[in-house]
């Protein structure tokens, strides 16, 4: 597998979250997540977006990051907000999730964030296993869906 840095408006990026958009919407029945999202948001220092590539060059994971900052939507100074994590189906069980994750919060950390946070829904559990196995705790709600009862908002410090 072969991770690269992509801008969130490239081909294969527009092709994966299409996909993780349809299946939010199997799962929540919701069109997919509303939330607010610009190409600019994960350009580097005050983001990035990255893509997994298979052996045969096919796009199989994604994840990105962006800054936040205090904001009158519960995020903190030095936050970096995990965005469309997603794995296509194929590919899942092979860690792909838990490798972009690393890599997501190695590079927030680089960037000088301080803490990796995210919103995901409790239609999702296997998300919920991944984030509280790989050390992130519960934290305060916060971003679009921080008023949905079946939102679940995580944390975890990003140490030096």
């Amino acid at each position: 597998m072969n991770i690269r840095r992509v801008s969130f408006d490239h081909p294969d990026a527009v092709k994966l979250n299409d996909e993780v958009q349809a299946e939010y919407h199997v799962r929540y029945g919701d069109g997919g997540d509303a939330t607010s999202l610009d190409p600019g948001d994960f350009e580097p220092p005050n983001g990035v977006y990255f893509i997994a590539y298979d052996e045969n060059d096919s796009p199989v994971a994604t994840g990105g990051w962006r800054a936040q900052d205090t904001n009158g939507e519960g995020n903190l100074d030095g936050d970096a907000e995990v965005k469309r994590m997603y794995v296509v189906a194929a590919a899942r069980g092979r860690g792909l999730a838990r490798r972009i994750l690393a890599a997501l919060e190695e590079d927030a950390r680089t960037a000088g964030r301080l803490r990796m946070v995210l919103e995901t829904g409790i239609k999702q559990p296997e998300a919920i296993a991944l984030y509280t196995s790989s050390g992130y705790e519960p934290c305060e709600k916060f971003g679009y869906y921080r008023s949905y009862d079946d939102s679940r908002c995580f944390a975890k410090r990003l140490g030096s």
